[in-house]
Parts: C-alpha cells; sequence; structure tokens
C-alpha cells in the first residue's frame, strides 16, 4: 500500500470516529457543545502557540483562557456576557504580570504575541460556533460543519487527481484550482443536501437561493482558512500544527476551514432571523 493510500485510510478512520462525536454533542447543545468546543479551543490554541514558541507557564495560561472563550456565549445564553471584555483585560493584566517573572525578557513580545494570536484566531471563532447553536439552532451548525468539511474532502479528492495548476504555491504548494472548484462543488452540495433533510426544522426560513450564497460564500471563506493556517505553519517552519489526530495532523488542521466559515454562517443566519 503506497504512503497516499495509507494517509487515506487514516483520515477516513478518524473521520468515521470524530464525526459521531461531534454530531451528537451538537444534537445534545447546551454544556455538552459549550465544554466540546471549549476543549477544541484550548487543544487548538496549545497546538498555535507550540508552533511559534515554546510552551511554558505564560502560555499554559494563555491555552487556558482561549479555552474559556467558547464557554462565555454559554453563560449568556448565546451571546457574549457583557462582562466578557473586562474578563479579556484581566486575561492581559495574567498574561504579562507571568512574564515579568521570566529572565529572558527580551523574548517576551513574542512569546505573548503568539498567545495573543491564539485569543484573537482561536478562541472568539471557536466561540462563534456555540453561539450559532445556541441562538439558531443544531441545524446550523450540521450546515456548517458540512459545507466546511466536505469542502475539504472533495477539494482534496479533486486535486490529488484532476490538480494541475498550482494557487498559492508558496505558501500550500499541494492546493490547486482544481481542487479549489471540487471543493466549491462540495460545499454546494453539502449544503443544499442539509438544507433539503432539515431533520432540526431550523432552516426554514433558508430559500434554496438562499443555500446556494451561502455555500458559495462558505466555499471562498473554508480554504482561506486553510491557507491562512498553511501560512502560519509555514512561517514557523512545521508541516502539521500537531499530531493529534490520524491523517489529519492537529486539530486545528481539521478545523482551519470551519473557523472562517462558521462566523460567516452565524452573520447569515442572523440576517435571516
Amino acid at each position: 500500500m503506497t504512503e497516499a493510500n495509507k494517509n487515506l485510510l487514516l483520515r477516513v478512520a478518524s473521520a468515521a470516529v470524530l464525526a459521531p462525536v461531534a454530531v451528537y454533542a451538537t444534537w445534545r447543545g447546551e454544556l455538552v457543545f459549550a465544554g466540546l468546543c471549549a476543549a477544541a479551543a484550548a487543544l487548538a490554541a496549545a497546538e498555535l502557540v507550540r508552533m511559534l514558541v515554546p510552551l511554558g507557564l505564560p502560555e499554559l495560561y494563555g491555552v487556558a483562557v482561549a479555552g474559556l472563550f467558547p464557554l462565555a456565549p454559554w453563560a449568556a445564553g448565546g451571546d457574549y456576557p457583557v462582562w466578557a471584555p473586562v474578563g479579556l483585560a484581566f486575561a492581559a493584566i495574567g498574561l504579562l504580570v507571568l512574564h515579568v517573572f521570566r529572565t529572558d525578557i527580551a523574548e517576551v513580545p513574542r512569546r505573548a504575541s503568539a498567545v495573543a494570536l491564539a485569543w484573537i484566531y482561536v478562541g472568539p471563532i471557536v466561540a462563534t460556533v456555540v453561539s450559532l447553536r445556541l441562538r439558531f439552532g443544531t441545524g446550523w451548525v450540521i450546515l456548517a460543519l458540512a459545507m466546511a468539511f466536505v469542502n475539504d474532502t472533495l477539494a482534496y479528492f479533486a486535486g490529488r487527481f484532476l490538480g494541475r495548476h498550482k494557487m498559492f504555491a508558496r505558501i500550500s504548494p499541494k492546493k490547486t484550482w482544481e481542487g479549489f472548484a471540487g471543493g466549491v462543488a462540495g460545499s454546494v452540495l453539502a449544503a443544499l443536501v442539509v438544507r433539503l433533510l432539515d431533520f432540526t426544522g431550523d432552516l426554514g426560513t433558508l430559500t434554496m437561493a438562499g443555500t446556494v450564497a451561502l455555500a458559495l460564500g462558505a466555499a471562498v471563506l473554508g480554504p482561506l482558512g486553510d491557507l491562512a493556517e498553511s501560512m502560519l505553519k509555514r512561517a514557523a517552519g512545521v508541516k502539521d500544527s500537531g499530531r493529534t489526530i490520524p491523517g489529519h495532523g492537529g486539530l486545528l488542521d481539521r478545523i482551519d476551514a470551519l473557523m472562517f466559515v462558521a462566523p460567516w454562517v452565524w452573520v447569515y443566519a442572523a440576517y435571516l432571523r
């Protein structure tokens, strides 16, 4: 068996295990879903920070704070609580105070910036998924998941078998325009199927034309999320963000597209409501 086929089998097996967990937590909602997202945010933040700087006490503190972001919408019933900005202010104070005790003060700006990037990039975006579930329902989260992951899957196969023209070789050498086209088809197909089935009844205000428009936006934002994370990995000189998921690399490698798609779906759902 070739290395590529072995990796494909690992990807499929990992997806078969993780997908039911994600669907179950989404269906349960409330603290089960928020807790899963909090754990995901902490793990993704740890992978991001570890790519950029060594993990010490201030960095682990920053990872813990990133994991708290998704719990804030749950605590406030779907939106960020009014005290969230003050909470972030105290978190920043705590981060800088921990750095006061470092001996290598020349490294403080770089290390603190890595944590701040995790707070901006990981925490609030994963929290958007929690808010999407609490404010608009299970169906919208399933829609976001389907558009992001089916896009990634069909882009992978289209790029593998048909890819000829590179997109951004300096950032992601394997990405091709043929793969992008396959991903667009995947997003649209996934969105239409989820909308037609609509098991939860949450998508009643979403027309078929609106579904296609939503999917086209996701088809652009998903690959951009992938490219953004690839840019960070290339800057850090690593191939994967981690080794958490066999065949996929780190968790951040798996959810990078979803992290750009989820805020777009949230805005679309809020507009329709």
